[in-house]
């Protein structure tokens, strides 16, 4: 049997038979797809336009739409696994089971009876769980089987949780096998490989760039290698042992590097890119032998061998590198760029081939498999095509022509974890099985996966040398003219559309489950009414790490898809090489098109500010400032490493940290712009409303929409306001429940040329808005995400409006929860509206006191302020459910239970930290 991402050999007769069970299955299809023609020709706009009013979980005539701008109808036999993502995966050896490791759901594995076709056990640190171990953290790579499948490893941050594999299937009596730490660095290991008589375990100790022999059955360290940077897949041909590392080689003198892991990685100085890919061959015969090296492409994950060869997936460089094993020499290179569109962003993650000699890619970000017809190392593949599969296939075994397909996020955030509404963290994953169809077929479902990608010809045109178009606000050809010269992207911290904007008759909300309503947000929602609300608009990712990249790079690259089950490595990959793109950010795209920047916080990794800079004292000093024009009397200073966003940025404005109010960071930005004037691109984080610093909930969310109103009221009272736009986006949605999906969020467009006074219910996602942000400043699109994405064009209107808008004051005491009030006084707030629901009382009912007590001691432990604050450290049930009960007065269960819990009893509370970085 083949298996990989990063399997061995196993089987292949009784796994080939299970499958040819399994595939008797009907296939699953999507009645009324329309065919779209590879020859069919294109216009100015990618076909994602085809979504109009769709909502995401609906199940259209093209499939079923997910959050990221694609439909979703797989080929073959679906089974839905409603206990987070899948992060890995592995068949047994006699193809009976499939153990997958999972994130997001409180577990950390599940094994699937493959005959049965359901999920037989569910293994974690949960109270759910039908085997408890210590921890849900779960590295990239793995889970594995031992040769002769009496044992399973699993792959854990400081090494591994060995297992014994019953005669049904299941697993149990779990051992850790403990890999030290290496002063700051942690093993976070990747695959093992068995020797063949299963005595030694070879591991790719990621976290440490080293590969060790362990003994199978004490886990002693017998030999260690060092290899390249961050080791993660290996598989063993005769007595070598493969090994891909995602970050290339060793840094040599002269270097440009990067930070990964506290190791300098070779890099590139804009992008902040890696520029080296290799795979370490270890020869296990004579161990005291160098490691040799073979160069690849960039982000080399997935490594599977066969009859001479070994198959390297390179993510970032979107091809297949096939090594010849007799000379160790890369012989072929594989293209996986179906679209000629589009150059990167499709992420090969997995390979295998069948026996018949198709070669399998799996495309992460493309919700696909790629078929090519292979015969041998040197023999150039011939492209057959693609097969639809769900959201994100990371795995993939094959049995003779036999195919299962591990898909990340299945069917998206769609498990019902409460009655009340839909939340980001309700992650589902899925397995596809099917019999590998004629080469007639795999054709014919090609245009499917163009069409669920809304992939066209002419999806980014450029402009002819000689246009003379007149300008538009946002151009259909890149390089024309546009109305708008200077862009405001506004990117704030973890709100849904339901918690801000559920209060709006207008709009498509659900009053109950809105938290920061009229009297909390009344900038917000005179923006809505006086520029238009947004009432069908979905953020891709499920936290910050993701949130952050989808809005910078339009797209969240498989590194940090695969580092979600430990998150150790990295979480907000600003400091980590490995997390970024190799075409670059919005920031470089918006350089190279010759458009001045200018940042204000977004994608900060570090901040320094004096011990006195407390909330209360930058609070104090933002009234001082905004009434008598000094000076600001603190020194905060953000910086990034990343060279070309740190000399863009503007160091006084501060990164997250909930203890700096957005009051405060909204003075160090008017300074700039009085003196300076706008870039072509301005981008800011005010992060205030994420909430959980020394404020209550309701006052940091005012505090947020208060500063967003003073930014566009001083925009739009200025010379530059009839040629800007200003665009206002959470970075994800995950803090909250909305009725219609957990990636619905909020998001306004505020310019002159927006379309005023509208309700637009049109599908939009975050790739959209980054698409028409690049539109208007002629930016080429960074990946076949944005590339396919469409415009917001209807959201604009050619004639505009210049009435400017004046900021309200704040109904919500800015200071409300504080344990010390600041010197210069409590805050004053005007009236609130009588109609809209009342901000609620800080006073905690006395039979909720100790309650209220408990929850203040777990909130002081979130890492939630400070130099060091990390967004998204508490767990993401508990911090939803602190959040609900301060904005309803200690009084009222969160929705769809019947009482107020204390942390440690949170239903869900047992998700995994996975947003935990440190």
């Amino acid at each position: 049997m083949q298996v990989t991402r990063r399997r061995r050999r196993v089987e292949e007769a009784r796994f080939g038979a299970l499958a040819r069970r399994l595939g008797r299955r009907r296939p699953l299809t999507t009645a009324g797809i329309t065919a779209l023609a590879l020859a069919l020709a294109g216009t100015a706009f990618a076909s994602t336009r085809q979504f109009g009013y769709d909502q995401v979980g609906q199940v259209t005539r093209h499939g079923q739409v997910v959050s990221s701008d694609q439909y979703i109808a797989p080929y073959g036999d679906r089974l839905t696994i409603d206990n987070g993502k899948i992060m890995s995966s592995s068949v047994s050896p006699d193809g009976s089971h499939l153990a997958a490791s999972l994130t997001d759901g409180g577990l950390a594995m599940a094994v699937v009876d493959l005959k049965t076709w359901k999920v037989q056990q569910r293994i974690g640190n949960n109270a759910a769980a039908d085997l408890r171990i210590s921890g849900n953290d779960v590295g990239q790579e793995g889970p594995t089987y031992s040769p002769d499948g009496t044992q399973l490893w699993l792959g854990q941050t400081d090494g591994y949780t060995r297992f014994t594999v019953n005669a049904d299937g299941s697993v149990a009596n779990p051992v850790a096998v403990k890999i030290p730490a290496d002063g700051p660095k942690h093993a976070l290991v990747g695959e093992p490989v068995f020797s063949p008589d299963g005595s030694t375990v070879y591991a790719a100790v990621n976290g440490q760039n080293r590969v060790v022999a362990l003994d199978a059955a004490t886990g002693a360290i017998k030999q260690s290698w060092a290899v390249g940077n961050a080791p993660r897949d290996m598989v063993a041909v005769g007595s070598k042992l493969y090994v891909s590392n995602e970050g290339g080689r060793t840094a040599l003198p002269g270097d440009t590097t990067v930070n990964s892991y506290n190791t300098q990685v070779p890099a590139d100085p804009a992008t902040a890119a890696t520029t080296t890919g290799t795979v370490s061959v270890i020869d296990t015969a004579d161990p005291s032998a160098d490691v040799a090296s073979v160069s690849v492409g960039l982000h080399p994950t997935a490594l599977y061998a066969k009859n001479g060869a070994v198959f390297v997936t390179n993510t970032a460089t979107n091809d297949v590198s096939v090594i010849d094993t007799h000379k160790d020499e890369v012989v072929q290179t594989i293209s996986t760029k179906p679209w000629p569109e589009a150059s990167v962003g499709y992420e090969p993650d997995a390979v295998t081939l069948t026996q018949d000699g198709h070669l399998l890619v799996t495309l992460g970000r493309a919700n696909a498999v790629a078929v090519y017809r292979y015969t041998s190392p040197q023999e150039p593949v011939g492209y057959v095509g693609l097969l639809p599969t769900d959201y994100f296939p990371a795995e993939i075994a094959t049995a003779g022509n036999e195919v299962v397909v591990s898909n990340t996020r299945g069917v998206d955030a769609r498990r019902a974890t409460t009655k009340a509404g839909h939340g980001t963290h309700d992650t589902t994953s899925s397995l596809t099985h099917f019999t590998l169809p004629s080469d007639q077929v795999i054709k014919s479902r090609t245009s499917k996966v163009f069409q669920q990608n809304g992939w066209t010809r002419g999806a980014v045109e450029t402009a002819k040398s000689h246009s003379h178009a007149k300008p538009v606000p946002v151009p259909a050809r890149l390089g024309d003219p546009s109305t708008i010269k200077h862009v405001f992207l506004i990117v704030k911290e973890n709100r849904t559309y339901d918690q801000v904007f559920g209060d709006i008759e207008k709009g498509n909300g659900d009053p109950t489950l809105a938290e920061f309503g009229e009297n909390v947000t009344p900038n917000q929602h005179a923006l809505a009414n006086q520029f238009g609300l947004y009432d069908n608009t979905y953020d891709i990712g499920t936290n910050s790490a993701e949130g952050h990249n989808w809005l910078m790079q339009a797209d969240n690259p498989e590194y940090t898809e695969s580092s979600a089950g430990e998150y150790a490595r990295s979480y907000d990959t600003e400091d980590d090489a490995l997390g970024h793109q190799r075409t670059g950010f919005l920031w470089t795209g918006a350089q190279a098109a010759g458009k001045s920047v200018r940042d204000f916080g977004e994608f900060q990794q570090f901040l320094t500010k004096p011990a006195d800079a407390s909330w209360q004292n930058l609070y104090c000093d933002a009234k001082n400032m905004r009434s008598s024009g000094q000076d600001t009397a603190y020194n905060l200073v953000s910086s990034s490493p990343i060279p070309s966003l740190n000399s863009v940025s503007v160091p006084g404005f501060a990164k997250f940290d909930t203890s700096v109010p957005d009051i405060y960071r909204t003075e160090i930005w008017k300074r700039d712009f009085e003196q300076h004037g706008p870039a072509g691109l301005n981008m800011f984080w005010l992060s205030s409303d994420h909430t959980g610093g020394p404020a209550n909930s309701p006052a940091q969310v005012a505090d947020n929409d208060l500063a967003t109103g003073r930014i566009i009221d001083t925009i739009s009272h200025s010379k530059y306001w009839k040629d800007s736009a200003v665009f206002v986006v959470e970075d994800d949605s995950q803090a909250g429940l909305d009725h219609v999906d957990g990636h619905r969020a909020p998001i306004q467009i505020i310019s002159p040329w927006a379309r005023h006074g509208t309700v637009d219910s049109h599908y939009y996602t975050q790739i959209t808005m980054i698409r028409t942000i690049e539109q208007i400043l002629g930016v080429h699109p960074m990946n076949q995400k944005d590339s396919a994405a469409t415009p917001m064009t209807a959201a604009f209107t050619k004639k505009a409006d210049p009435t400017p808008f004046t900021a309200l004051p704040n109904r919500t005491p800015l200071t409300d929860g504080l344990k010390t009030p600041p010197s210069c006084g409590l805050d004053t707030p005007a009236p609130q509206n009588p109609k809209a629901a009342a901000v609620p009382s800080t006073t905690v009912p006395a039979d909720r006191r100790q309650l209220a007590g408990e929850w203040d001691s777990w909130k002081s432990k979130q890492h939630l302020t400070g130099p060091n604050a990390k967004p998204d450290f508490a767990n993401p049930a508990q911090m939803n459910h602190f959040t609900w009960y301060e904005t309803h007065g200690w009084k009222t269960p969160y929705p769809g239970e019947k009482k107020i819990y204390a942390p440690k009893d949170v239903p869900g509370a047992f998700l995994p930290s996975s947003e935990n970085d440190g």
